[in-house]
């Protein structure tokens, strides 16, 4: 077994962003020398003040060679210069995740706890927060934690001591975790994602798949890259009529792999397939540690999904506006788009790799206008004048980041090279977010007829960061933008 860094050993952390100071607390209680490096000064300032007895450095330039250990933030890519300094000097270099792994299995901070590990593109979050739903449903001491926003480091380190821990696990996260052998782990899905990152698809399938390395290998069988993935033990799940020992759906109700019922597919929140599958792969999970399928159904049908998946945020004038922020690759918009018949669809931000024509050529046909932004936006935008070249779109960013393009009559409004109409806007990101509304607003009310009107749906199919500080801070800008329409009514 790996060893745990101890009295003495000197350890750099490298990212004082969330979990640096996790991770640092953690490694001063086994009494290493800490020193936290982060390249921002205010991220310095920050965790000095958060975590007394560390040493604080400037991580550009700072040289790795003489430590015991090096623990990355999972955001750190392994071509980045500490990782690779710290390699050419014979420096281990591992991530947070790995970190609690190994002093939970040295029991260092109590005995070890039962990992149920959650991966996957998309569904990650909402499939463990039902996870941790169904086992506190069914007594068992848990906390959901990971890549869900608590470090797994802190959980292990919990007064209230918890017995299992419900772990979202990011594909950046398992590369930096090659010793994480859970209890369970499922991979949902795997699709293009994070490409610029892992460098191929072949190996960001990898690092996913390091979530079935453990006693029970759940996988989708609906997905085409998941339901290849193996373990030492594996069962699957579909939304469609199970086969012997696969969790499924049978006459409209969730079944377990032994056929045991679990709830009515209908009484599963989020409604649809994304929801029913992630309601069977919570399931499955939990049984591995003793759980029925009578107390996941009874914690499943209580379940209600979190902030911006898929969460209807108003409705102005008969329209609809669903704030699906977190649906951040193109797998993930393609589940939202397809839970409604007509969408006028909000898109944009970083596409991170992903190619959107597959996402654009399957939705066509239930798309009556899109509305993007973001850094991204051109290219969604010459996918859609390739496939969907009937759907009116429309680029709106902030007057200095426009395409240049012959103008109209209207000052704010040109003409790009795609077909697209632009939006010019003055302001911040909420400035362009509440025009990315109106423009969808006015493209709706445009498409209704006979009283029905499309949903205007974010579903951005790329990250946020380009222009907002998260994907909730996205959500919530549309969400605020929405509502004021009906202010201004």
């Amino acid at each position: 077994m790996a060893t745990i860094p101890g009295p003495g050993a000197h350890v750099l952390v490298a990212g004082g962003g969330v979990t640096g100071p996790a991770v640092a607390r953690a490694l001063l209680r086994l009494g290493a020398v800490v020193t936290v490096a982060d390249g921002k000064p205010a991220a310095r300032e920050k965790i000095a003040g958060e975590v007394p007895g560390i040493v604080v450095a400037d991580l550009d330039g700072h040289d790795p060679s003489g430590y015991d250990l090096v623990v990355v933030a999972p955001g750190f890519r392994p071509t980045a210069p500490v990782v690779v300094a710290a390699e050419a000097a014979g420096v281990e270099v591992i991530g947070d995740v790995e970190l609690a792994w190994r002093i939970d299995r040295s029991g260092a901070f109590g005995a070890p706890r039962d990992w149920l590990v959650v991966t996957g593109t998309n569904g990650k979050t909402t499939t463990t927060q039902m996870l941790e739903s169904i086992l506190l449903h069914a007594g068992v001491r848990a906390v959901a934690c990971g890549n869900i926003g608590r470090p797994v480091i802190d959980a292990i380190g919990d007064d209230a001591d918890p017995r299992v821990l419900a772990v979202e696990l990011s594909s950046f996260q398992l590369h930096w975790a090659p010793s994480v052998r859970p209890r369970a782990g499922v991979v949902l899905n795997v699709a293009e994602d994070h490409l610029d990152w892992h460098g191929s698809m072949a190996a960001y399938t990898a690092d996913k798949a390091r979530a079935l390395s453990g006693e029970l290998a759940v996988i989708g069988l609906d997905d085409p890259v998941a339901s290849g993935l193996r373990g030492e033990v594996t069962v699957g799940f579909t939304t469609g009529t199970p086969g012997p020992g696969e969790y499924g759906v049978r006459e409209g109700v969730l079944v377990d792999g032994a056929g045991a019922p679990v709830l009515p597919a209908d009484a599963v929140s989020p409604p649809g397939p994304a929801g029913i599958a992630d309601g069977l792969a919570a399931t499955a999970l939990a049984q591995a540690v003793g759980v029925t399928a009578a107390q996941a159904g009874e914690a499943l049908a209580a379940f209600r999904v979190g902030a911006h998946r898929a969460e209807p945020v108003a409705t102005v004038r008969g329209i609809t506006y669903i704030d699906d922020s977190k649906a951040t690759n193109p797998h993930a918009a393609l589940n939202s788009i397809e839970a409604h018949e007509r969408v006028v669809w909000v898109a944009g931000g970083q596409l991170k790799g992903a190619d959107i024509a597959p996402l654009v050529q399957r939705v066509a046909p239930r798309l009556v206008g899109a509305v993007l932004l973001g850094l991204d936006r051109d290219e969604i935008a010459g996918s859609l004048a390739r496939h969907a070249p009937d759907v009116p779109v429309v680029r709106v960013s902030s007057g200095e980041h426009s395409p240049v393009s012959p103008m109209t009559n209207d000052a704010n409004r040109s003409v790009g090279t795609t077909g697209a109409g632009d939006v010019r806007v003055s302001g911040d990101a909420d400035a362009v977010m509440a025009a990315v509304v109106a423009e969808a607003s006015r493209i709706a009310e445009a498409a209704a007829h006979d009283g029905a009107a499309p949903v205007v749906l974010l579903a951005p199919a790329a990250a946020s960061l380009d222009m907002f500080t998260s994907y909730g801070h996205r959500g919530d800008a549309f969400a605020a933008s929405a509502r004021a329409l009906g202010d201004a009514s």
